[in-house]
C-alpha cells in the first residue's frame, strides 16, 4: 500500500490528546498542503484562525450557557461536570483552529462549490497533519454557530461562515473503527 494510501486509510478522528506542544511549523506544513486543495474558479474560499488562549476564553461564557441548555431537566446533576467537559474541549487541545469558507449569498452555486472545496483544503489539512503523527477532530457543534464565535474570531457571518472547528494535539490515544462495507458505498452501473 501506498504512504498515501495508509495515511488516508488509517487516520482517525482523535478525542484525547496528550500534552505534548504542536509546532507552529507542522500546522505550516498543513497549511501548504490545504491551500493546494481543489478549487473550482480559484476562489481559495477557505480561512483557517488559530485560535490562543484570549480567543479560546472569549467562547467560554456561551459555552457553558450552551452545556446548560444540553442537560437535562428532570436529572439530579447539578451540570457541573457537564460545564467542565464542555469547556475543556475549548480549552484543552493543544491547538484550536477555526475553518471558514467564504460565502455568496447571490450566488448559490458559487457558495456551495466553495463550500465544497474549503471542506478539501480541511481535510489536506488534517491528513497533512495526521502524517506527521498529529491528530486531529473536526468538531461542528452548535459554538461553531453563535454570533458569540464570529465575534471572537473578529469575522463577519456575512462575509464567512465557520465550518468546524479542528482540536488538534498529538493523539493520547487512536481509537478503532468500524468502516462500512466498500459494497455498501460503491456501485458500478450500466
Amino acid at each position: 500500500m501506498s504512504k498515501v494510501q495508509d495515511n488516508i486509510i488509517s487516520r482517525r478522528s482523535i478525542y484525547r490528546f496528550s500534552d505534548r506542544n504542536v509546532e507552529n511549523s507542522d500546522l505550516e506544513r498543513g497549511f501548504e498542503a490545504a491551500r493546494h486543495a481543489p478549487c473550482h474558479k480559484q476562489t481559495h474560499p477557505w480561512k483557517f484562525y488559530i485560535m490562543g488562549e484570549k480567543t479560546r476564553n472569549k467562547i467560554i461564557p456561551i459555552v457553558k450557557l450552551l452545556a446548560l441548555k444540553k442537560l437535562d431537566r428532570k436529572s439530579h446533576n447539578d451540570g457541573e461536570e457537564d460545564i467542565k467537559r464542555a469547556i475543556s474541549k475549548i480549552s484543552d487541545p493543544p491547538q484550536l483552529i477555526a475553518v471558514t469558507t467564504s460565502l455568496s449569498p447571490s450566488d448559490f452555486l458559487r457558495e456551495q462549490e466553495d463550500y465544497a472545496a474549503s471542506v478539501c483544503a480541511l481535510h489536506n489539512f488534517v491528513l497533512s497533519l495526521w502524517e506527521q503523527g498529529i491528530g486531529s477532530q473536526w468538531s461542528t457543534g452548535s459554538i461553531t454557530r453563535h454570533q458569540i464565535s464570529y465575534d471572537a474570531l473578529e469575522i463577519s457571518n456575512k462575509n464567512e461562515r465557520i465550518i468546524g472547528f479542528l482540536k488538534i494535539g498529538y493523539p493520547e490515544i487512536i481509537p478503532k473503527k468500524v468502516k462500512k462495507p466498500i459494497s455498501d458505498v460503491r456501485f458500478y452501473l450500466p
